[in-house]
């Protein structure tokens, strides 16, 4: 019942997580490409009215006209709409789904003995740290060097740096599979805090200079431009450590932490493509193709040297079996699979201690065990490449029990 229970936790919790994530990215997206698109007003009374930038936009057969102002406008709506929900919700239901996927079971999800022998509770407390430490250190970095001059760059090679440590030490310290997820779940941790810390007290503040009458420091516009740029940047690579743990070929690599910072250096590349496309095509700017292409070639340059050898691969094949059936596969099932799905236990609420058994999840043990090698977790109890072939000679033939 307990596994039951967790899986319509984890289900409920991913849907939420998923439909407040396409929210956020999507108004940061939008005020991303807004902002770039901004053109000085034509009309006389918005430029009295002290409007920087306006654009007209026709979706879903209307027309709209938003306007951006340099620092306030003359006087405040009653209603004023708030960006925040969004982002606390994301990480609000990130974090739920996190503690019941991986510190409720941290034995399996969190702890590779090859890499550590800590405790359920310390690996709990050393990925919790992760979040914090990271938050930390990357907001010291924007409060030392973020006003000063070429700020932004020194800011962006220092996190860069940063983000490569925290990724090197994520996948030494714990299984590939939740060290990425970790990397991912720092940054998107990064990007909330941003909002809760810098992005809205600083809105709260000019909203009430302005309702007081009194001058508002543009300050807090500045500092929360900063803080939403970077969270733009920050997107495609969290985005990216996320999607990975359905990829086992990436975070199985032995130098995980590496396929991890090319990829998400791929990701902020591509991302600076299109905040600057809006740019060049007011002629802003140059075009920013140079960095899609960087990007691209990013992702091409580690698919070629993560590929296996053709040649290597021929000759390292097991020898398998003409013919594969139960009889074979059964001693494989009982050394590898039957202590997390035999009679004592029964993750996923699925057995495979019986021929009835194991016809019903045939199609789920070739997906998770053969091709995706997700399974056992961690690979706990040490199935071999010549154990999971014969598993798929097993599947392509039929997956006979009889």
């Amino acid at each position: 019942m307990e596994s039951y229970l967790l899986d319509w936790s984890n289900l409920l919790l991913r849907w939420l997580h998923v439909i407040t994530a396409i929210a956020w990215i999507g108004s940061s997206f939008y005020f991303v490409f807004l902002d770039s698109s901004l053109t000085p007003p034509q009309d006389e009374d918005l430029k009295r009215q002290g409007v920087s930038g306006e654009m007209w936009a026709v979706h879903g057969g209307g027309f709209y006209h938003p306007v951006k102002f340099a620092v306030s406008p003359p006087q405040l709506p009653a209603h004023l709409h708030w960006f925040y929900w969004e982002a606390y919700t994301t990480w609000l239901s990130g974090f739920a789904l996190f503690a019941v996927s991986y510190l409720w079971n941290a034995s399996s999800y969190l702890i590779d003995p090859a890499r550590s022998s800590w405790s359920p509770s310390l690996a709990g407390a050393v990925a919790i740290g992760f979040l914090v430490v990271f938050w930390l250190a990357y907001d010291a970095i924007c409060r030392v060097f973020g006003s000063r001059p070429n700020g932004d760059r020194i800011v962006g090679a220092a996190v860069a740096v940063l983000v490569a440590l925290a990724s090197w030490l994520a996948c030494h310290w714990f299984p590939g599979r939740a060290a990425f997820l970790l990397v991912g779940a720092m940054i998107a941790t990064a990007m909330s805090a941003n909002v809760l810390f810098w992005i809205i007290p600083g809105q709260r503040k000019m909203v009430a200079s302005i309702r007081a009458g009194q001058p508002v420091d543009p300050i807090h516009g500045i500092r929360g431009k900063q803080r939403s740029v970077h969270n733009t940047y920050f997107t495609l690579p969290v985005l990216l450590a996320m999607l990975s743990n359905h990829y086992s070929f990436l975070w199985d690599h032995p130098r995980n932490w590496l396929v991890l910072v090319l990829l998400m250096a791929a990701g902020a590349a591509i991302r600076q493509f299109f905040v600057l496309r809006h740019g060049w095509k007011l002629g802003r700017n140059r075009h920013p193709l140079p960095y899609a292409l960087v990007g691209v070639a990013l992702i091409a340059a580690t698919a070629a040297w993560m590929a296996p050898a053709a040649d290597r691969s021929a000759a390292a094949a097991p020898a398998l079996p003409e013919k594969v059936g139960y009889a074979q596969i059964q001693p494989v099932l009982a050394q590898r699979c039957y202590l997390c799905h035999g009679e004592q236990v029964q993750m996923k609420s699925v057995r495979l201690d019986s021929p009835e058994a194991l016809r019903q999840h045939a199609a789920a043990v070739q997906q998770q065990a053969v091709e995706a090698k997700l399974m056992p977790l961690n690979n706990a109890t040490g199935m071999t490449d010549a154990e999971r072939a014969l598993l798929g000679r097993w599947f392509q033939q039929g997956a006979r029990v009889e």
